[in-house]
């Protein structure tokens, strides 16, 4: 019994800080995809947010920010990713471009834009270090809870509470709020909302705005928490967990926090894997591909039939139908 707590002592923390960056970008894509939109590009919005993130911090730690550098880093990654966003949304929605050509020509600009800027500014490979960071905390009171405690409240960082206290908020404005109600409808029936007086490529606009938001918002926390720099490798797939995360929770909050959650999970089992008895003689090259493997097979459907909004994927022109 001591064993199998301890391990999930191990396990639970790392899950929930894997879960982070997918659970936000995820948020992202729901705003995004709600409105009618598809977002492919949230890969490279999480690209271009750990760029930000970490170039950010770099920048107000040279200021002499101290510890608040990392917070700013977060703020400019929140910025930059919502400004380019706009290159998905101006094809997406202005020019009526094919909305899975535009994400994955995002994904491809956002690598070869920040490498080339690394290696511009930094003359090699990666960024500099950050010496500020956002440290695990252990949280007052609640830590010291038997078992649940040091499962869910101990060296966790403090950006994961603020993810789950996100989607929950979230979850309030897509679904209990006059502008989610407008958000869902251009998604759901866009001609409908039309004539109700609702502009709807404003909406699409916001919706993929905040997509930016959030999916830079993602990518800074993961390379400012767990990488600390920045390369062309630090994201490497989390923006499509993220993608499946959403349409495995059927663009839902909730159903993305816990499709983020069992993602997260498996990251953290392939990384632990050396430490669990039973595990440490698999090699570690299959728990490497497990994220992804779990991934492909939830998109296969074993949680049932997902269905995206109605207007998902397509195109708007007043007054066609």
């Amino acid at each position: 019994m001591d064993m199998t707590l301890q391990i999930l002592y191990t396990i639970v923390p790392a899950a929930l800080i894997a879960a982070t960056p997918l659970l936000l970008t995820a948020m992202g894509g729901l705003f995004s995809e709600r409105s009618g939109i598809v977002n492919i590009g949230l890969e490279g919005l999480m690209v271009m947010g750990a760029f930000a993130g970490i170039v950010g911090t770099l920048f107000f730690e040279s200021l002499g920010f101290g510890f608040a550098s990392p917070w700013m880093g977060i703020l400019v990654a929140i910025v930059l990713g919502a400004i380019f966003s706009l290159f998905h949304a101006v094809a997406s929605i202005s020019l009526r471009a094919d909305q899975i050509v535009s994400g994955v020509a995002l994904n491809f600009l956002a690598v070869g834009l920040t490498v080339f800027i690394v290696r511009e500014v930094f003359d090699k490979g990666q960024t500099d270090t950050i010496s500020a960071r956002i440290f695990r905390i252990n949280v007052p009171f609640l830590s010291d809870i038997p078992i649940i405690g040091p499962m869910f409240f101990s060296r966790v960082y403090l950006t994961t509470y603020i993810a789950f206290a996100l989607a929950i908020l979230v979850w309030y404005v897509v679904f209990k709020t006059p502008f989610g109600l407008r958000l869902r409808s251009v998604g759901e029936h866009p001609m409908a909302a039309d004539t109700m007086g609702i502009k709807v490529n404003r909406m699409r606009y916001i919706g993929v705005m905040l997509s930016g938001a959030f999916g830079g918002m993602g990518g800074a926390v993961y390379a400012i928490t767990t990488a600390g720099n920045f390369a062309g490798g630090t994201i490497t797939g989390q923006g499509f967990m993220a993608l499946a995360a959403l349409i495995f929770g059927k663009w839902h909050p909730f159903g993305a926090m816990g499709a983020a959650v069992f993602f997260g999970f498996a990251q953290a089992l392939s990384i632990s894997a050396q430490q669990i008895p039973g595990l440490e003689n698999v090699p570690q090259v299959y728990m490497l591909i497990l994220p992804y493997v779990l991934t492909i097979l939830a998109l296969a459907g074993f949680v049932g039939k997902a269905e995206p909004p109605k207007a998902l994927n397509q195109p708007y022109e007043k007054g066609s139908r």
